[in-house]
């Protein structure tokens, strides 16, 4: 039963984190209100939250309820996965940032001001995250169905 809950609280925590980086998508535009603005920095606080669960869940998985720590220290999948995650964890940094350039702006009751390249930027590696993000149950199933064992 326990394996089960953790299984459940792992994919629910990535189906969150798509969701919300799936927000930021749509809410982001080179134009912004202070409200919007607000809501983004607010959505990006819950996504890092989000992909600390994301990784807290993986990680209970990975030591107490999955395929034992063997199986995934031996499984070229399961590193793939785990850099991709980490990855697109730095990318999110990105946005972070101008995000939190805002603060003052938005604590102002202001919109803030975004450059075309910073807003250009900020878009395309959104955009990146959520590829790569897509990219990640492949890895996943692959490695459920015993693929990815080195030397095997």
């Amino acid at each position: 039963m326990a394996d089960a809950i953790a299984a459940s609280l792992h994919y629910l925590s990535i189906f969150v984190l798509f969701a919300l980086l799936t927000s930021e998508h749509v809410l982001f535009k080179p134009e912004l209100d202070a409200t919007t603005a607000r809501r983004l920095m607010r959505i990006d606080i819950a996504y890092g939250i989000c992909a600390g669960l994301v990784l807290a869940t993986g990680l209970a998985r990975v030591l107490w309820f999955g395929k034992g720590l063997d199986y995934y220290l031996h499984n070229y999948l399961f590193h793939a996965k785990v850099s991709l995650f980490i990855l697109i964890g730095l990318l999110s940094i990105l946005p972070t940032l101008t995000f939190f350039s805002w603060r003052n702006d938005v604590l102002a009751g202001k919109a803030p001001s975004l450059t075309p390249a910073v807003a250009r930027r900020t878009i395309m590696v959104i955009r990146l995250e959520l590829l790569l993000l897509v990219c990640l149950p492949l890895l996943a199933s692959l490695m459920a169905r015993g693929q990815g064992m080195f030397g095997g």
